[in-house]
């Protein structure tokens, strides 16, 4: 057996045992599965040794859409994770770097991602919602980030926050800093397992041994395009699970599924043309955010399609609260809101 072909054995094995037989409990509890991510990080599947941007990254994205298929919530905690690595990966802070990425490639750290506000300020949707104040040796951070998922005991977090008009800094926050509150929100239609927090900042010091970038409108630009990236297979994964659901239910009540308009031959002909469209990318000398947006848009709206196929196809059994066609649709709502949300990738994309 190759290494491959372990590496698929393994999450096959962590994903029987980490994760299935607590995905109703994320579902219906709000139980965050953060043990599933840290195996994943002691089984290796966050080490850059010995691959290239382009080998790393698709075996990463392969892990998220392999733990969507089961459970969008922790895959979504995951591209969290990733997200936090994406920063310290293109930090030129080598003391940080050199402290925390091999934490988080091992998964003894968790990561999470602050930059919702910070992405829609990038694109003229909102003011940034933290500011700084420059001090000696670092900076005072105040300010309310509304939503920060993947949250816990030994995370830490991306933040963008602006020094004044002309100059904005990037920083990685230990999530027990001094000054930083926390409140657990846990009221959504779905994701509730996903370890999610309002984080309040009363004069949070920031030394520079924490600052990831003190320009941050050029070190966005260099990571937007793998932090979208990253998003894609959160969708491939909810519409695989629905095509592989939807025919399970192929010839329910004597075929009467083969009248609806949507079938699972165009779903996998669509979701194969996203497939080829993410390996293209990697074609270039480098990573186009813009056609990246694209994609992640074309993914969003099938995914959509595909969920509400499903509900067609299950007609009353996947109206049940916590049956699996209902936890996709309502995962499918929260991957079009994610930032970027469809409406905010509209706009990109037609500016």
């Amino acid at each position: 057996m190759n290494s491959l072909d372990e590496k698929v054995e393994t999450l096959e094995q962590l994903i029987e045992k980490e994760l299935k037989p607590y995905v109703k409990k994320i579902d219906a509890e709000g139980f965050y599965q953060e043990q599933y991510l840290r195996e994943l990080g002691k089984a290796g599947f966050f080490s850059t040794n010995h691959k290239s941007q382009k080998e790393y990254i698709l075996q990463e994205m392969k892990v998220v859409e392999e733990t969507a298929k089961w459970c969008m919530t922790t895959a979504f905690c995951l591209w969290c994770h990733l997200a936090a690595l994406t920063y310290v990966r293109n930090s030129n802070n080598l003391s940080l770097k050199n402290k925390l990425l091999p934490l988080l490639e091992n998964g003894k750290i968790l990561g999470a991602t602050g930059l919702s506000n910070p992405m829609k300020y990038y694109a003229g949707l909102e003011k940034l919602h933290l500011k700084a104040k420059p001090k000696e040796d670092g900076y005072i951070l105040s300010g309310v980030l509304p939503n920060v998922s993947n949250l816990g005991d030994n995370h830490w977090f991306g933040v963008i926050a602006e020094v004044d008009e002309h100059k904005r800094i990037m920083c990685f926050i230990p999530s027990n800093a001094e000054g930083l509150i926390l409140k657990e929100k846990n009221d959504f239609l779905g994701l509730n397992g996903s370890a999610t927090y309002s984080c309040t900042f009363q004069d949070v010091f920031v030394p520079n041994e924490w600052v990831l970038s003190d320009d941050a409108d050029l070190f966005v630009e260099k990571i937007r395009p793998v932090f979208i990236l990253y998003q894609i297979p959160l969708g491939l994964g909810v519409i695989r699970s629905s095509i592989a659901s939807i025919e399970k239910v192929i010839n329910k009540q004597n075929g009467c599924n083969s009248f609806l308009k949507i079938q699972p031959g165009q779903l996998k002909t669509q979701e194969r043309k996203i497939q080829d469209d993410i390996h293209a990318l990697f074609s270039g000398q480098r990573l186009d955010w813009k056609e990246i947006a694209k994609i992640r848009l074309e993914a969003a709206y099938l995914t959509l399609e595909a969920v509400q196929a499903n509900m067609l196809h299950h007609g009353s059994a996947g109206y049940l609260m916590y049956s699996a066609p209902s936890r996709r649709l309502r995962e499918a709502y929260f991957f079009a809101n994610l930032t970027p949300t469809v409406k905010h990738l509209e706009k990109v994309l037609h500016s």
